[in-house]
């Protein structure tokens, strides 16, 4: 039995304190759910991030770890914030741009500023909370107890999983977005394993969807966005354009993510080895 719950050093099995990460986050997501119901209020993305955030603090007082652990060194954050958003805004201009030279898109003024700030807060709040549940604690716990690429691949899954929702209405660019999906999911964790901190990976999530939702008006994930730009797709192949589902359900957007994916790999087999607990 202590064989099951501890391992040689003595100390709990990492498997154990990832079920303890969920377990704590349920203890805190389902009765604010409940509490938002009841009202007729939304649980925002704002407040999911604070609740995983007091359920990845939790988990690092039980282990006697700080912040820093999951969230990296704080000098880290100015350099990774700003190559995060610089790779993010990048890799959907550039989608966006292929389809505009192809004459696949055009657009047309929509918004205004109050909804451009309203969304960006959105966004940011979506790349904390999904950064501290798919790259925070359980992913370092992941890497610790079955090595890099295994943890990779299933929190990519898993990544995947979380979309199934806007997934299984994107009709015959499926395959497409899930492949994309999958392929941030990895790009996500290569970034986080080159810098060992979460700057980069909350910066380039945020870039990414803010990029294509509130500022370009493509659809996220399957999910209406307006945006400050309304883009016309007119008669354009949708595995081209992505249609309604968005960019990551584009030919274009799965390629530049490839690229990005590859190039942060590169940069990650130059980070220092995780150690394993």
């Amino acid at each position: 039995m202590i064989r099951i719950l501890l391992d040689r050093h003595r100390k709990l099995r990492n498997g154990w304190w990832i079920l303890i990460f969920f377990l704590m986050l349920g203890a805190l997501v389902v009765p604010a759910s409940l509490f938002a119901a009841e009202h007729g209020i939304e649980l925002d993305p704002g407040l999911q991030g604070v609740l995983a955030a007091l359920a990845t603090a939790a988990c690092l007082a039980l282990r006697r770890e700080g912040p820093q652990t999951v969230l990296g060194p704080w000098r880290s954050w100015p350099r990774g914030v700003l190559l995060g958003l610089a790779l993010g805004a990048a890799i959907w201009l550039v989608t966006a741009g292929m389809l505009w030279a192809t004459g696949s898109v055009r657009w047309t003024w929509a918004g205004a500023a109050t909804s451009l700030a309203s969304g960006a807060l959105a966004c940011l709040g979506v790349a904390v909370v999904e950064e501290l549940v798919f790259r925070g604690f359980v992913f370092q716990r992941l890497v610790a107890g079955i090595g890099t690429w295994p943890a990779q691949i299933a929190m990519a899954a898993y990544f995947v999983l979380t979309h199934s929702q806007g997934l299984a209405a994107s009709g015959d660019v499926q395959p497409i977005a899930m492949l994309n999906i999958f392929l941030a999911g990895l790009m996500f964790g290569a970034a986080q394993l080159r810098t060992r901190a979460l700057a980069l990976t909350i910066a380039l999530h945020f870039a990414l969807n803010f990029t294509q939702g509130p500022l370009l008006g493509f659809g996220v994930s399957g999910n209406a966005e307006s945006g400050l730009l309304q883009p016309n797709l007119d008669d354009a192949p949708t595995w081209w354009t992505g249609g309604s589902f968005g960019l990551e359900a584009s030919v274009p957007g799965t390629v530049l993510i490839l690229l990005a994916l590859i190039l942060l790999l590169r940069r990650a087999a130059n980070a220092p080895p995780a150690t394993r607990a």
